[in-house]
């Protein structure tokens, strides 16, 4: 169940076989630049439903979009000029970034107002595993309903035993993501988190 990883040169044959688990519709635990994730992959309605049920979550929290790179953001969310240069200046980074979502975002991970969360983390693990599944990995904190993210990946595996794998790349942080709605003018800090504020 853990696989050991690299988070800063990660072995192909891992994330291959980390991506085989996506696809087959499994969950798991992968390290980020903030805190452990916990993912499955976008166009599986079955295995979302098992994140919400993995972290005894209600089905209104909103699960994040993992992207490789900017060029992916494009597809799910509508990115005008100013929106790009945020995104540009920011990313890859502790940030998640909510953006009016498109078409191609599955209802099942809108929010009421067609917003969708987006994430693309300065770690290259994630990254690596995002470009070999192809699209977005849909993604939530590795943490129980108010509390702290956990850090240790066998701790994790405890908490959590309904995941399939996860990608041990040794203890992860502790602060989130600092979440910012680029959809409002100006730009509302959702939670302060792992990123600097002080430029929004």
């Amino acid at each position: 169940m853990l696989l050991a990883i690299d988070p800063n040169h990660p072995e192909p044959r891992k994330i291959r076989r980390a991506v085989s688990v996506l696809e087959e519709g499994g969950v798991i635990a992968y390290p980020t630049d903030t805190v452990y994730g916990i993912g499955c992959d976008l166009i599986n309605k079955r295995a979302i439903d098992r994140i919400y049920e993995i972290k005894r979550m209600d089905h209104s929290h909103p699960l994040a979009f993992v992207c490789p790179d900017l060029a992916h953001i494009a597809r799910y969310a509508i990115v005008d000029n100013q929106v790009y240069r945020v995104l540009r200046r920011f990313l890859p980074g502790p940030y998640t970034f909510i953006l009016e979502a498109t078409r191609e975002v599955p209802k099942l991970v809108q929010m009421k107002r067609k917003t969708v969360g987006i994430r693309v983390p300065s770690c290259e693990a994630t990254r690596a595993l995002v470009r070999e599944l192809g699209r977005p990995i849909i993604s939530s904190t590795a943490a129980l309903p108010g509390e702290d993210p956990l850090v240790d990946p066998h701790e994790i595996a405890t908490a959590f035993p309904g995941l399939s794998l996860i990608l041990d790349a040794g203890a992860g942080g502790l602060v989130p993501t600092t979440v910012i709605d680029l959809t409002k003018s100006p730009p509302e800090i959702v939670r302060k988190g792992a990123g600097s504020i002080d430029e929004f």
